[in-house]
């Protein structure tokens, strides 16, 4: 089978993903090593992170926060006391011989993300819950260069704090477990917990997958597919590992269980090593740190500082402000994008204005950013919510507007001071106005004879004339009521 639709009526996958999270501080996890990007290699390293002779770890406890407000998000359980280890396994881009991590005690268990979704055409939003096995504390390793039969060790990223979080097997098909991950990042950025960015190796995404025929209990023998860094190639290389899996197991062969990489250029995925079992890491607690407490001080700060979530606030926007579930989820993907729609809102006093502010936000603000943060815009909610106000109040037209918004980019002036200066109000001036649809009539009587024969849709050609006519000032609901009246006779 090739069709993916066919194979997956007879198969089913079952996928649990395990993401590793940078956090989202200014040192390494146990060291004071700085944990900044792009510096030449191997120049952000110290005695801890190369584990030479008597340098001893010491526990960087903004880590422990950042892990915390993850925890909190996704409603888990945490421990009060926990306890690092040594994870073993001996690869040139870990000094030490180990890895720091969490075993038997991680610091959080049994949360769930959550991931909006729209419930069809018409149909409600719907909350689905990926249910967390763990989300635990550890360091990462350094990276790996190859050219040709030569290999780099870079030990910048070594020992920079992660977060890994562990999903139970709740994932049924590749595109739910790209919106998952959209979903986790979505959260992680929300949080202040991590930049996110996949690009620098921020999140990463280790995927294990499985597949079983429809109706069985058991599940399949599953690979793991290492080190994705991209939405679409978690669903790319997912959807490819269902496939691979389900051919050997139509032609009488067995899935190995093993770990592989996946080949974003060529589209497929190749053997990278059998897969290690717990006991091959021969954990052990780590003799060097203390066990970690989490007292109520540091959980107060943590959940007193606690955003509105992502979930949360993309239901909100639906509901409250009747956005669709697309513009929502455009405008609630970044947090800084959300809180400039809310701050508007505010500015305006009025929750009316929210839809035509979203759309000049979707249609325009975002248009000139031109995939730069918001928080570059020169137009601030304030002056957003006043534009929108002139056309709500009918001072200006819809069209007008977006020369007002132009004007505002380019000077940093206030919408009604370009309005005023600029003698850009709209005519609503009812005598004013049907005295130029009047002459535009008179103007154009072949046309005027197509109407009245029912040719109804040249009701465009003389609304047009008339905004062309009054340099696009004329009200244009008013224009075509107008227009209908005259050209009917009345």
């Amino acid at each position: 089978m090739t069709d993916l639709a066919t194979v997956l009526e007879i198969w089913e996958p079952v996928i649990g993903l395990e993401v590793h999270i940078q956090l989202a501080t200014e040192s390494k996890a146990f060291s004071a090593s700085a944990t900044g990007f792009g510096a030449p290699p191997n120049s952000l390293t110290d005695p801890t992170v190369l584990g030479l002779p008597g340098a001893l770890p010491s526990f960087n406890v903004r880590a422990l926060e950042l892990a915390l407000r993850l925890g909190v998000a996704t409603g888990s359980k945490i421990r009060a006391r926990c306890r690092f280890a040594r994870k073993h396994y001996f690869y040139p881009d870990l000094p030490k011989g180990y890895q720091i991590s969490q075993y038997d005690e991680p610091l959080c268990e049994d949360g769930a993300v959550e991931v909006m979704v729209a419930g069809g055409a018409s149909g409600p939003l719907e909350r689905r819950k990926v249910r967390l096995q763990r989300i635990h504390l550890e360091e990462d390793a350094g990276k790996n260069t190859h050219h040709g039969t030569s290999s780099l060790v870079d030990l910048n990223r070594a020992g920079v704090p992660l977060c890994e979080v562990v999903t139970l097997p709740d994932l049924h098909s590749a595109a739910d477990a790209a919106e998952y991950m959209r979903a986790l990042h979505r959260l992680v950025r929300y949080l202040g917990v991590s930049e996110g960015d996949m690009e620098k190796g921020q999140l990463r995404c280790d995927a294990n997958v499985s597949v079983r025929r429809r109706g069985e209990d058991r599940l399949g023998t599953r690979t793991e597919l290492k080190n994705i860094n991209s939405f679409r190639f978690v669903q790319k290389a997912i959807e490819h590992e269902i496939g691979r899996q389900v051919r050997i197991l139509e032609d009488g062969g067995a899935v190995e269980r093993e770990t592989r990489l996946w080949d974003a250029s060529a589209g497929v995925s190749q053997p990278m090593r059998s897969k290690e079992e717990i006991a091959d890491y021969r954990y052990f607690p780590d003799p060097d740190l203390p066990p970690l407490t989490v007292d109520g001080a540091t959980m107060r700060k943590v959940i007193t500082t606690m955003p509105e979530l992502p979930a949360p606030k993309l239901e909100r926007f639906v509901r409250e402000y009747g956005l669709t579930f697309d513009d929502a989820a455009t405008l609630t993907a970044e947090r800084e994008l959300a809180d400039f729609l809310d701050a508007a809102v505010r500015a305006a006093g009025n929750g009316a204005l929210a839809r035509p502010m979203a759309s000049f936000m979707l249609n325009e603000l975002l248009r000139v950013l031109d995939g730069r943060p918001i928080g570059q815009s020169p137009v601030t909610p304030v002056a957003l919510a006043e534009l929108v106000g002139l056309v709500a109040s009918d001072v200006i037209s819809g069209k007008i507007a977006k020369d007002v918004f132009t004007s505002m980019w380019e000077t940093g002036d206030a919408a009604r001071v370009i309005v005023e200066r600029d003698g850009l109000r709209q005519i609503s001036d009812e005598a004013t106005l049907r005295s130029m649809c009047e002459q535009i009539i008179a103007d154009n009587p072949k046309q005027v004879e197509l109407y009245r024969a029912g040719k109804e849709s040249l009701l465009g050609f003389f609304v047009g004339l008339v905004m062309k006519a009054s340099d696009g000032k004329a009200n244009p609901g008013l224009t075509t009521e107008l227009m209908k009246k005259l050209l009917a006779g009345s």
